[in-house]
């Protein structure tokens, strides 16, 4: 089976808030307005990443190692993102499709900051009629008109790859039921 949704986060993904964590930070010199501790930027930014996630769309391809060399495409929505009490955890609302497979589900992942750069860390982690994954997606968020971009690794049993491509904010009505997200490549085994 592809579960694209774990390899882009997901798959899957990945939002790079590079520069523009690492200047509020910098302005603010670790502290904020009110003077607290660099830990209230640290949850600022966690909750501007999860704003930022809520209502996209990860669009790209895949590579399965071995293959045939050419990339797959691939499609996730995020309907939302939120960031839950747990140190790196976060809530994503999903849609999945492929094959004949087509749902929305919950799903809690981590995402770690290597210095200012998220990454989405599944790590052995099971999601339920798909199988096992682990999958590591840097993110970078987009920047006036450019889209956000997301690249990574995959693992799905004996196989794996690599996953990139761009990061799109969707209007509000299709974050909540759009009919043609999810599409994912239904060959590949991911």
């Amino acid at each position: 089976m592809k579960p694209a949704f774990a390899v882009v986060i997901f798959s899957v993904c990945s939002i790079l808030w590079g520069s523009s964590f690492a200047a509020a930070e910098e302005k603010s010199g670790g502290q904020n307005a009110g003077g607290e501790a660099a830990e209230d930027a640290a949850e600022s930014r966690e909750q501007r990443l999860a704003k930022y996630l809520s209502g996209t769309q990860f669009v790209g391809k895949f590579t399965i190692d071995g293959g045939d060399g050419t990339p797959k495409t691939e499609t996730y929505t995020i309907s939302s993102c939120e960031k839950l009490p747990s140190q790196d955890l976060y809530r994503f609302k999903t849609r999945i499709k492929y094959g004949s497979v087509d749902q929305e589900v919950p799903l809690d992942l981590k995402i770690l900051w290597s210095g200012d750069t998220p990454v989405i860390t599944l790590q052995s982690l099971w999601i339920p009629g798909m199988g096992t994954f682990d999958s590591h997606v840097l993110i970078r968020p987009g920047s006036g008109d450019a889209p956000g971009r997301y690249a990574g690794t995959w693992q799905h049993d004996d196989k794996g790859g690599h996953l990139f491509g761009k990061i799109v904010q969707l209007e509000a009505d299709a974050a909540e039921g759009d009919s043609n997200s999810g599409d994912a490549a239904k060959n590949g085994g991911k």
